[in-house]
C-alpha cells in the first residue's frame, strides 16, 4: 500500500463522509415541505460510506474514523505504525467536509451556528435531552457492533464485494438508532469537525465522543480477535 496515496484517500474519504452525511442534517432534514427528516440523514451517511468503499476501498481501506483504525488495529487487521497518519488525515478530511459545509449552509439568510451544525451532544444538546450516560452508553455499544460489522464483512470468509455494503447499511441503522441520543457520532473525526466550527458546547463535550467511540472500538477489536476470528 502506497502510504501517500492512503492517507490522501482517507482525508478525501472522511471530507466526503462529512459533507455526505452532515451536509445531509444541516441543509436537507427540515427543508420546507421536501426535508428528509432523520430517515434521510441516516440513509445518507450510509450511501457515503457505500460510495467511499468502492472507490477508495482498494487505496486505503477507506476506514474514515479514528475509532475503526484503532479497532482494526485491536483486531490485528491493521499496523500500529499507520495509526498516527491515519487518524490525522481523517481528522483533517473532517474539517474540510465541514469548510465547505459551512460555506454552502452559510450562504443562505438567516444561517447560525446556533442550530447545532450537526454537531453531537448530550443533556441539553442532545436532540432528545438524552444524558451523558446514555450518550456514552449509546456511543460505546454503537461503535462495538459497527467495528463488529466491519470486521466480519471484510473477513476472508466473507462474500466478497459486499463488504462496503454492509458496512454502508449498518451505518445507516445505526443513525436511525442513536440520532435521538447524541446525534449519531460513532466517530472522533465526523465529531471533531463540527465541533470545530460550533465551538462552546460543543467543544466541551466533544471528550465524549472521542472516549465512547474509541472504547467501543476497542472492546469490539479485541473480542473479534479473541473469540470469533480464525
Amino acid at each position: 500500500m502506497n502510504q501517500g496515496k492512503a492517507l490522501l484517500a482517507e482525508f478525501i474519504g472522511t471530507a466526503w463522509l462529512v459533507l455526505g452525511g452532515c451536509g445531509s442534517a444541516v441543509l436537507a432534514a427540515a427543508f420546507p415541505e421536501v426535508g428528509i427528516g432523520l430517515l434521510g440523514v441516516s440513509i445518507a451517511f450510509g450511501l457515503t460510506v457505500v460510495t467511499i468503499a468502492y472507490a477508495l476501498g482498494p487505496v486505503s481501506g477507506a476506514h474514515l474514523n479514528p475509532a475503526v483504525s484503532l479497532g482494526l488495529w485491536a483486531a490485528g487487521k491493521f499496523t500500529g505504525s499507520s495509526l498516527p497518519g491515519y487518524i490525522i488525515a481523517q481528522v483533517m478530511g473532517g474539517m474540510a467536509g465541514a469548510g465547505i459545509l459551512y460555506l454552502i449552509a452559510s450562504g443562505q439568510d438567516g444561517f447560525s451556528l446556533n442550530a447545532g451544525f450537526a454537531a453531537n451532544g448530550y443533556g441539553d444538546h442532545s436532540p432528545g435531552k438524552y444524558s451523558m450516560t446514555a450518550a456514552l452508553a449509546c456511543e460505546i455499544a454503537m461503535t462495538f457492533f459497527f467495528l463488529l460489522i466491519i470486521l466480519g464483512a471484510t473477513a476472508k470468509r466473507a462474500s466478497a464485494g459486499f463488504g462496503g455494503l454492509a458496512i454502508g447499511l449498518a451505518l445507516a441503522l445505526i443513525h436511525l438508532i442513536s440520532i435521538p441520543v447524541t446525534n449519531t457520532s460513532v466517530n472522533p473525526a465526523r465529531s471533531t469537525s463540527q465541533a470545530i466550527f460550533v465551538g462552546d458546547w460543543a467543544l466541551s463535550q466533544l471528550w465524549l465522543f472521542w472516549v465512547a467511540p474509541i472504547a467501543g472500538a476497542l472492546i469490539a477489536g479485541f473480542v473479534y480477535r479473541s473469540l470469533l476470528d480464525e
